[in-house]
Parts: structure tokens; C-alpha cells; sequence
């Protein structure tokens, strides 16, 4: 099943990031998004390339997009791409534009995990996002506090919508966001980097003589 870029009315929630590699924290927190938001559709969009992290600390994106895939397999419902690579794009912003452009009637809402919010202020053109779709924001332990006192909080906090009116975020006009709090799921990308051999090229195997 393939992204769907039509004009058709559908709900759809964009959770861009490295998946690097991908890990049950983004099922979690996708799945929670198709119940709670009303969506029809989660797109998983691997980036190319982070901008906020340097190079030779990803894996090579085919890695990430497989692993990716691996994760999101038989939920119907999520779609993983690599589309940024086609558009040519590495800022959340400018993939947006595009999205919206080609995709008018289609309400898309960014989703993302507390961690980001964190820094979301970092993001380039970071308060144009806020202004271009909703975003639902899903709680992460430990760092509920500091999200919530987060530069991009302080400044967009009177356009927070509470979390039970989830089904009518995407339909609402930007700027507009809401915390969800969610069961925790401790899955890291950064702990799984650690325990496994992720970032390491795979040895060539020895034809036998």
C-alpha cells in the first residue's frame, strides 16, 4: 500500500524523524494517533538526513527505511516513505508546503514525542510549522516537565487544545496543538544503537573455496 496524494478528504498524521532506527515507541505512538486524532492514515516520513545531527551518525537510509518497514508491518494503516528524498527536501517546513500544495483537502496534523518538543525551537522555521498544521504532541517519560515549559510551549500556549477534543484537532485551522498523555513506551533509538550493532557496516561474506 502506497501514500495516497490525492484530493481526497482524508485525515492523515506525519511523523517525520531519522528511524534510526525505527523502534515499537513509533508503532506506540502511531497507533495511539489513528485512535485518538481520527486519522485515516500515519505517515512515517525517514529523513534523508537530520539536520540537527551530524552525518556519519545515521545509517545509510535504506537501512532506516527498512527497519522502518519491519516495525510498521501489518498495520495497514501505516505508510513508511522516503518521499523527502524525491522532493528534495530536509526541512519539516518545506516537505509541508509541498504536501499541502499537491494535497489541499488532505488535513494533516504532525505528530511528534515530548523529547522533540523539547527542541523544537531549534527546527528551522520552526513557528511557520505551527502555523501551517495542528500537531499533537505524545507524552514521553521522563521528559513531560521540560516539554511542557519548552520554548515552543511558552510561545504557542494559548492555541493548546485539550487532549480530549483529539478528534477535532485535525480539522482545526493552525495554529493549534494538544499533549497527549499515553501509556509510556521506553523504546529508544539511542538505546538500541547502543545495545545492537546498528551503526556498523555489515562484514562481506568469504566465498568458500
Amino acid at each position: 500500500m502506497g501514500v495516497i496524494l490525492s484530493n481526497n478528504a482524508i485525515r492523515v498524521g506525519l511523523l517525520g524523524g531519522s528511524f534510526n532506527p525505527a523502534h515499537e515507541g513509533h508503532l506506540h505512538i502511531s497507533l495511539e494517533a489513528l485512535r485518538r486524532l481520527g486519522l485515516h492514515q500515519v505517515w512515517w516520513l525517514v529523513t534523508p538526513q537530520n539536520p540537527l545531527k551530524p552525518p556519519e551518525t545515521l545509517a545509510p537510509l535504506e537501512q532506516r527505511v527498512e527497519s522502518a518497514r519491519r516495525i510498521a508491518h501489518g498495520h495497514t494503516r501505516i505508510i513508511v516513505t522516503d518521499m523527502e528524498r524525491a522532493l528534495g527536501t530536509i526541512y519539516t517546513c518545506d516537505t509541508l508546503e509541498i504536501l499541502q500544495q499537491r494535497c489541499p483537502r488532505t488535513r494533516f496534523v504532525w505528530l511528534m514525542g515530548a523529547d522533540n518538543l523539547i527542541q523544537f525551537h531549534r527546527w528551522h522555521r520552526w513557528q511557520e510549522i505551527f502555523r501551517r498544521i495542528p500537531v499533537a504532541i505524545f507524552d514521553r517519560s521522563p521528559f513531560t516537565y521540560e516539554a511542557l515549559v519548552s520554548e515552543a510551549v511558552m510561545r504557542f500556549g494559548q492555541f493548546r487544545v485539550n487532549q480530549r477534543r483529539g478528534l477535532n484537532l485535525p480539522l482545526m485551522d493552525a495554529p493549534a496543538w494538544s499533549y497527549m498523555h499515553i501509556i509510556p513506551n521506553l523504546a529508544s533509538s539511542t538505546l538500541l544503537r547502543e545495545e545492537t550493532d546498528w551503526l556498523k557496516p555489515e562484514k562481506p561474506h568469504r566465498k568458500k573455496k
